[in-house]
């Protein structure tokens, strides 16, 4: 038996997820189905690049909907208001380390939720899986592309 995977997520996040669901179930693929029953009327169906498009464009919206509703069964909303109550790293919080003498803050979120330009990093990524569990002044070394680099944990929020 396969262990179910579970999709860390905030609560904005949720509802962003399950609106796209919405539209995708409810609008989107309705539409796509349209468009191909239109694309089907016209006859030759070999050389009507409509068709073929629709049909490429209603895999992708299945696709997506399947993965949707993959995560939304398997969703835990993280709480981004503190800690875990032990003073170590989790999942919400914003952590604020000290690498190459630059203060640099993440918070750590699940993978669907991760953008490293707004500061939002993976629990699963090299960074975000070697805070988690740590506590403040602790010191961390984490395997990144650029190489191996210290991490001090200043502040857990």
């Amino acid at each position: 038996m396969t262990e179910l995977k579970v999709y860390y997520v905030t609560a904005d996040s949720l509802k962003s997820l399950q609106e796209e669901y919405e539209v995708l179930k409810n609008k989107t693929i309705p539409e796509i189905a349209t468009r191909i029953d239109a694309a089907r009327q016209q006859g030759d169906l070999s050389e009507n690049a409509e068709y073929h498009q629709a049909r490429e464009d209603m895999s992708w919206a299945q696709g997506r909907l399947r993965e949707l509703d993959q995560i939304l069964e398997n969703a835990e909303i993280i709480s981004t208001k503190g800690g875990n109550g032990n003073g170590a790293v989790t999942i919400g919080n914003t952590v604020k380390v000290l690498v190459n003498e630059k203060e640099k803050e993440y918070m750590i979120v699940g993978p669907q939720e991760a953008d490293p330009l707004k500061g939002l990093i993976s629990n699963e990524s090299p960074i975000g899986e070697a805070l988690i569990g740590h506590k403040k002044d602790e010191e961390i070394e984490v395997e990144t592309p650029a190489g191996k680099q210290r991490y001090k944990i200043l502040e857990i929020k």
